[in-house]
């Protein structure tokens, strides 16, 4: 949203920005500032590079200039002129030594040039630098700092001269500058020239990006490019900048505007015409056919470095403008480096000429796009007081389209603010005509059954699940497969998520052509997509014969529209409603219909008369209904139905029809009692939700469901068992059995069951484990949380070897868990599961209840010391033991070494054992351990997977017409250490905590880089909760505030992440803590949020305590734009009634690449590296 952007641009008009150098040239002025130097920065300039080129009056006085120091730091390369007066200034000598020092960070070079002196001179200071020196050096005999700076003026100039240059003494000068730039090229690559024009917005990102892909490979070869995107994106403005930025690198440029119009004209003749005309600098009438224009662009450009843009290509026969089947003669006549780009609509046409790169033009960013529009609406570069909603509004539609945007700032500049809004009431009916007619030339350009396509999307399948748009347009007739593919081609929809997605303006434009049969009479329409106008077709109660799809998301104000009026809709295909209030009975509903989605559907039952059998998709959520129908219907098309939170509905109806049925939601239908014995009978049911059928008290048989792979039956409170054949399901991969409280026993499982993930959480009388779970060979999820009767695991548990995934949270009444048995030969660590012993609870009094000892017993710690060794839970990915009474963890769990995700909570251990060689873990959890006094050693070396487990879960497709929710801005998995509410910890313990999570979060963060050195990953991000009461000085911005402001105007934004700290004071109340709204850390980002959750199901005793939150996270997670604010707010923190929070100081530091790009944690003690390598590890010197 453009919101955000807005405020920027209204509290701000500028924002101090450091700039940043290719090329910093130190030299002395005298010698040759009128001479080589500035031949040299002619050349630079000639390449596009940015040079340094410093002005005579910042060299005065003892220190270096500001101006002087930002450019050295913020440069690549430095060339060093070395000539006969060099030495004899101080200020040269004083830069070449912060050039040195700068220069040790990677990425940076120095480049020598010998202009007229020898590199033994210099080198040694002798011969024209000898003097200089004996001259300083007895100026400052008596003053022994000055007399260290001489001597670090000696060794830069020794550093410098040892490194390869050029000795140019010998030989012409603009032969070394041309080897100097060229070497200059090699280390940074091809750049572009500045822009022309500079009032472009945005453009001069995108020029550079267009220019990085051009040039990205090797120069010898011909290349040839597209560049595609919708109409008015900036496509030829993007193209003509870059053009005109590079066009001097080439023997021959040509630019040909609109192709498409010269071909039309006089076909292949005119386009070889203009180009010869570029070759020849005059016109080229006497050119009479197609082959002798092909033998002289031949004869004329052979040979030749050129730069050929063909703009608005519409066909591919505008590419062929030789004779004869000759498309690549003018790849192949061309000489090395040359580079042809071919501008068009339809990405189609450059994939059939075999381009060898294509690039989409993207729409402006939120920042760009209200900078144009300031231009053009305020002729300002801010927003006028007054107007910033309205602002928001137009771009919000305008969605980045340049030509929009510029379009409508035009038409509303020098209006008043009322006219404004009456200007934009007007464009909400009536759009933009000029913007219209742009983009209707690409919708013109469809065939008949590709327009339909354009108009269902336009009107309503925007943002849906492509298989979903897919199968709607199958049944609509229209072959999507193809034509979506034409529409993505001619830049007219994205797929983006897995949804297709459409232009705001696009969309305007599909609805506009949909009203242009009948403007004022919506019955006559094909499509149908508010309220407004199906109230106006049902109040009218006529015929609506043209009528085929109405979908109406949201009514935007309350109503009550007339059911009688569906009758006159006798060719509706689709039908989409929500919560809409009806008045009198609804007696019709059209045969023709494919898909109805009625959420809160208002009556109780569906029309006694209505035919569903074209029906494919039924969706009747949140409804009134009692029961479907009565008797049988033909439901042969039926693949989904969704009767989801219909608390009415109280009978199931025969599907014994619904042969295609795939899909079945009741979940929340809690007045149902039983499942209609047909359900069971489905072979193509692959997904049942029963989910919340509180009175369900018994499941049908699923002997014929054996495709079925999702069985949901969370919060089935009262049933007590599942039918026997549920185990029996070879295809089942999901089965969710959580808080099914009545639950006592599990079915019996099949050998060669699938099933993958097994929910048992919050069974709380489930006493057992059926010892054939052994046969799950895919489990991966076993979640036993809560279930507080089991007293004993089968020893068959053994056998789940692909177990990634264990809670046993709250289980406190298991007893003596032995999970592995020592293999006694060869045979046992290949079978695991044959061991003899079970797993079983000591037979305890009922007045004394043993806590769950983890193999805490004598009897039991020999075998246990045997077990990760051994071949059973080497997959074991992320364990969750909170809660459960243990008195003692074993050594040997530090030998689980694909564990990544720890959880120990609520345990009452007082130590734990070493986790060094545990060097895939990034995450330990250790809340309320109220007895632990000693923290382990955490991973000395960390090495993250190039995947990130996360436990997974059923992806569920919901029904056709139900979106998903949008997901979170910032989800992440969260790395590092959490250590709250453990009041026993001792104070040496707390000191080295800080310690072990700073240096535990380099190493992750390292161990990030070397999967991706590219970015930074999005997953873990480091997030840690420890005990400490003073934030560490590597965060070298603190305040003591309840929230911090992130500064970076003097850094620029060249960081790539930033690592938080918050110390605050948490009190723990006495009482049961809420899991559903706990405290929260939350930060802001420009608009996107952050929080850390402190979540605990069981009680707490009162305990006060400073703890420290530290959070990593990098720009793209809390910078949207390209421009950021100065000013970000970071972190405020808000405790809940069952935590009081008191922040006391916040701190941050800013991260750049170079810090990450450390391989060895002893670097950060070097002298001459970057202040942030001492600083991270400066805690280390408080031990």
């Amino acid at each position: 949203m453009p919101s955000k952007a807005i405020m920027e641009c209204s509290s701000s008009s500028s924002s101090l920005v450091t700039r940043t150098y290719d090329v910093f040239v130190s030299f002395r002025g005298e010698d040759t500032r009128n001479n080589f130097t500035d031949f040299l920065f002619q050349a630079l300039r000639r390449k596009g590079f940015h040079a340094f080129k410093d002005d005579a009056d910042l060299k005065k006085g003892e220190s270096i200039a500001p101006e002087l120091q930002q450019a050295i730091e913020g440069s690549r390369i430095f060339i060093v002129v070395f000539s006969k007066n060099y030495a004899s200034s101080t200020w040269c000598l004083r830069e070449l030594a912060h050039i040195c020092y700068f220069v040790a960070a990677p990425g940076r070079h120095i480049l020598p040039i010998f202009y007229d002196v020898d590199p033994s001179d210099v080198r040694k200071q002798s011969g024209y630098f000898e003097k200089p020196f004996v001259e300083l050096e007895e100026r400052f005999r008596e003053d022994n700092e000055r007399m260290e700076e001489v001597q670090r003026w000696r060794e830069a100039l020794t550093q410098v001269a040892n490194l390869s240059g050029w000795d140019i003494r010998n030989k012409p000068q603009y032969a070394g500058i041309e080897e100097v730039v060229q070497k200059v090229t090699d280390i940074l690559g091809h750049k572009f020239s500045s822009l022309p024009n500079d009032n472009l917005v945005g453009m001069k990102f995108r020029v550079e990006e267009l220019a990085k892909l051009l040039y990205s490979e090797s120069s010898n070869d011909v290349r040839v490019f597209g560049i595609t995107g919708m109409d008015g994106i900036g496509k030829t403005t993007l193209v003509r900048a870059l053009y005109e930025g590079i066009s001097h690198q080439y023997d021959f440029t040509c630019y040909i505007e609109d192709v498409n119009q010269i071909y039309g004209d006089s076909s292949t003749l005119g386009v070889q015409k203009q180009l010869l005309s570029h070759s020849l600098n005059e016109k080229c009438e006497e050119i009479c056919n197609v082959s002798q224009g092909t033998y002289l662009i031949w004869k004329r450009l052979r040979g030749k470095k050129a730069l050929i843009v063909l703009d608005n290509v519409d066909e591919v026969e505008q590419l062929k403008i030789f004779t004869g089947n000759r498309d690549t003669m003018l790849r192949d006549c061309l000489g090395r480096g040359s580079i042809i780009i071919i501008i068009s609509r339809d990405e189609q046409i450059l994939r059939i000429h075999e381009v060898d790169e294509v690039h989409q033009v993207q729409p402006l960013k939120d920042t760009e796009a209200v900078q144009l529009f300031c231009r053009h609406a305020f002729k300002a570069n801010v927003i006028m007081n007054g107007f910033e909603k309205m602002t928001n509004e137009v771009l919000w539609h305008a969605q980045g389209h340049p030509f929009a945007i510029e379009i409508l700032g035009s038409s509303l500049f020098g209006l008043s603010v009322s006219q404004w809004r009456s200007a934009l009431a007007m464009l909400r009916e009536n759009k933009s005509k000029k913007i219209m007619d742009l983009l209707r030339v690409s919708y013109e350009a469809l065939d008949y059954t590709n327009k339909q396509i354009f108009l269902d999307i336009s009107c309503f399948l925007h943002g849906y699940a492509v298989e979903h748009v897919v199968e709607i347009l199958n049944f609509r007739g229209f072959y999507p497969e193809y034509g979506l593919q034409v529409l993505i081609n001619k830049s007219l929809l994205i797929v983006e998520d897995g949804r297709i997605k459409m232009h705001r303006l696009l969309m305007d434009l599909g609805q506009s052509i949909v009203r242009e049969i009948s403007p004022k009479e919506p019955r006559n329409w094909s499509r149908v997509w508010s309220y407004k106008n199906l109230q106006n077709i049902l109040s009218n109660n006529m015929p609506a014969e043209n009528l085929e799809c109405v979908v109406c998301e949201f009514a935007l104000f309350k109503t009550t529209l007339r059911a009688d009026g569906f009758s006159n809709m006798r060719h509706l295909k689709l039908l989409k409603l929500n919560y809409v209030e009806f008045s009198g009975s609804l007696d019709y509903l059209p045969s023709e219909l494919g898909y109805l989605c009625w959420h809160g559907y208002p009556f109780k039952s569906l029309p006694p008369r209505f035919l569903p059998y074209k029906l494919v998709s039924l969706s009747l959520a949140n409804s009134k209904i009692k029961q479907l129908w009565e008797d049988t219907k033909p439901l042969h098309n039926l693949k989904r139905l969704d009767l989801s939170s219909s608390e009415d509905l109280i009978k199931v109806p025969d599907l014994g029809e619904a042969i295609n049925l795939e899909w079945l939601s009741l979940k929340n239908c809690t007045k149902i009692r039983e499942i209609h014995p047909s359900i069971g009978l489905l072979r193509k049911l692959s997904y049942v939700t029963l989910e919340g059928c509180k009175s369900l008290i018994k499941l049908p048989h699923f002997e014929e469901t054996q495709n079925l792979e999702i069985l949901d039956l969370e919060r089935c409170i009262k049933l007590e068992k599942i039918h026997p054949s549920i185990g029996l399901i070879r295809k089942l991969k999901f089965l969710n059995l959580k808080n099914c409280e009545s639950l006592t026993m599990l079915p019996h499982f099949r050998e060669d069951l699938n099933l993958e993930i097994l929910n048992l959480e919050g069974c709380r009388k489930l006493g057992q484990i059926n010892p054939s779970i052994h046969h799950l060979k895919k489990l991966t999820v076993l979640n036993l949380k809560g279930c507080k009767r089991l007293v004993s695991l089968p020893n068959s548990i053994l056998c789940l070897n692909s177990l990634s995934y264990l809670n046993l949270s709250a289980c406190s009444n298991l007893s003596y868990i032995q999970l592995l048995e020592k293999p006694r030969d060869e045979g046992h660590s290949k079978r695991p599961c044959i061991g003899e012993a079970s797993l079983r609870s000591s037979i305890m009094k009922r007045w004394f209840k043993s806590p769950l000892h983890l193999f805490n017993s004598r009897k039991h710690k020999d075998s246990f010391s045997h077990l990760f060794p051994s071949p059973n839970f080497s997959c074991i990915r992320e364990l969750d033991l909170s809660f459960c009474a243990l008195l003692q963890i074993p050594d040997v769990i530090g030998n689980l070494h694909s564990l990544e995700r720890l959880n120990l909570s609520g345990n009452s251990f007082c130590k734990l054992p070493n986790l060094k060689e545990l060097s895939k873990l990034y995450r330990l959890v250790l809340r309320h351990c109220r007895q632990l006094k000693y923290l382990p050693e955490l991973p000395s070396q960390t090495y993250l997977p190039s995947v990130i487990y996360e436990r997974p879960w059923p992806t569920t497709e919901s029904p056709v017409w139900v979106n998903a929710p949008e997901k979170p801005l910032l989800h992440f998995i969260n790395s590092g250490l959490e250590v709250l509410n453990c009041p026993e910890l001792v104070e040496i313990e707390r000191e080295r905590c800080t310690r072990m999570t700073v240096s535990w979060m380099i190493q992750i963060l390292q161990a990030q880089r070397r999967i991706d050195p590219l970015s930074i990953p999005m997953n873990p991000k480091f997030s840690s909760v420890i005990p400490g009461s003073e934030i560490p000085r590597l965060f070298n911005h603190q305040e003591y505030s309840t929230l911090t402001r992130i500064d970076e105007s003097p850094f620029g934004h060249d960081y790539v992440a930033a690592v938080f700290c918050v110390l605050f004071e948490a009190r723990f109340k006495r009482g049961i803590v809420s899991s559903i709204c706990p405290p929260k850390a939350k930060g802001k980002f420009n608009d996107s949020k952050i929080s850390m959750v402190f979540d605990s199901d069981l009680a707490i005793a009162d305990y006060v305590s400073d703890y420290l939150w530290i959070l990593f996270l990098d720009t793209d997670e809390f910078i949207q734009y390209q421009y950021a604010p100065l000013y970000d707010e970071i972190v405020d923190l808000v405790g809940n009634d069952h935590y009081d929070i008191d922040v006391k100081k916040c701190g941050y530091r800013l991260i750049y690449d170079l810090d990450l790009e450390l391989s060895n944690l002893t670097m950060m003690h070097g002298g001459n590296l970057p202040a942030l390598k001492n600083d991270l590890l400066a805690i280390e010197d408080n031990k």
